[in-house]
């Protein structure tokens, strides 16, 4: 297995990356891909390789870090990346880049331009610290080729503590791909934040979007449980469920919700207190009824996440949309799921996966998918993409 470090590759490519590109784009035996090319079967995925971007990479003025996702529009060859900085160390903004593949391999990702994401008022969103009661959480971001439009989710925030109270409901935006506000997703009531434990977590909300049914649907993913719907995923297995959101893309009305079951915490933490998480950060459409789930478990204590990632049907789950509460009225019919791929036994290290994309049709027929990490602005932590191949 090669080293999951290329850094000499990386400077090669940063030195002579206008020339190189061109000659892999003319090179390219890759096709681009619609959406309704996308297997409806998918056995596993097969690691392929790895690319890492350097720590606090500088572009066009801003810092490049804190990617929590990531989408592909095949038509234009582009990829898109939203970064979940808080307008901390720059305003809210996504990137462009192009993703240079040559057979099972990533030649190289050059950003082409960032873009600043717009309030309704025009303006951009305000540094959390010194306007707390704006602030935003960039988490997702999907491209839809069809109204030339990105559609990306903010998580909010919930404080509740003796000092103060801050409540900021999650939201979804439609924007241009300018950044400019155009609307937002009518959210239902269990999705509002509140100072007493009903309603979603704190970092727990609105992590997944995924488009289905040739842009028919829009799927809104939860990272973690609702209050209502019971506990959050611990190291020993129990009813972790967090809802899956199924949206009328033309109506925008949410139609159904569908009840998923997290995984247990893959490791105990160290020290045995210390925090442990496992949620849902992106989801993808494979056809009208199945998603790929990713769900990531991080435990104190050890390097790096677990990343599993899951073949999820929808066909036969209970629709729980007028069910308030998962702890009172335990659905007799979760969403069933299959695992397809736990990167753990890749033997490498995994950071903070936070977005997944299909991409370009291989050269063998097969449709890759891209994984990227979120870095967190840390200098531990790592900017990583990984390619798979969609093996049917």
């Amino acid at each position: 297995m090669k080293s999951k470090f290329k850094l000499p590759r990386h400077l090669q490519a940063m030195l002579f990356l206008p020339v190189f590109f061109l000659l892999a784009s003319a090179c390219s035996t890759l096709k681009k891909t619609s959406v309704k090319e996308v297997s409806t079967t998918i056995s596993k995925l097969q690691f392929l390789d790895e690319y890492d971007l350097p720590y606090n990479l500088q572009y066009k003025n801003t810092t490049v870090g804190g990617l929590s996702s990531i989408d592909y529009d095949a038509k234009n060859d582009l990829y898109y990346l939203i970064s979940d900085d808080r307008s901390e160390i720059n305003p809210a903004r996504f990137y462009t880049a192009k993703i240079s593949l040559a057979g099972k391999e990533i030649n190289s990702i050059k950003l082409i331009n960032v873009t600043t994401l717009l309030q309704q008022n025009n303006q951009p969103y305000p540094d959390m610290k010194k306007h707390t009661k704006q602030t935003v959480d960039p988490e997702a971001l999907r491209y839809d080729p069809i109204s030339k439009q990105l559609v990306w989710s903010s998580e909010g925030e919930r404080i509740v503590n003796q000092k103060d109270t801050l409540l900021i409901d999650p939201f979804v935006n439609m924007v241009s791909t300018t950044g400019k506000y155009i609307n937002t997703l009518p959210l239902p009531a269990n999705l509002h934040m509140q100072a007493v434990e009903s309603g979603p977590r704190k970092n727990g909300v609105l992590e997944g979007l995924a488009f289905a049914d040739n842009y028919k649907t829009l799927f809104v993913s939860l990272e973690e449980p609702l209050y209502q719907d019971g506990s959050r995923a611990d190291v020993t297995p129990n009813e972790a469920l967090s809802r899956i959101y199924k949206y009328d893309w033309k109506s925008k009305i949410n139609t159904a919700q569908y009840a998923y079951k997290l995984e247990q915490v893959a490791y105990p933490t160290i020290p045995e207190n210390g925090f442990k998480v496992n949620g849902i950060p992106d989801i993808l459409s494979v056809n009208q009824n199945q998603l790929l789930v990713t769900e990531r478990s991080y435990s104190e204590g050890h390097p790096g996440c677990v990343i599993r990632v899951f073949l999820a049907d929808l066909n036969g789950a209970d629709n729980v949309i007028a069910n308030p509460s998962l702890i009172k009225n335990p659905p007799k019919h979760l969403i069933s799921k299959k695992l397809l791929l736990n990167m753990d036994d890749l033997k490498i290290y995994i950071d903070n996966v936070e977005g997944a994309t299909f991409g370009p049709t291989l050269p063998n027929g097969h449709r890759s998918i891209i994984f990227v990490t979120d870095n967190n602005f840390n200098k531990t932590g790592k900017t990583q993409f990984f390619l798979f191949e969609v093996v049917p």
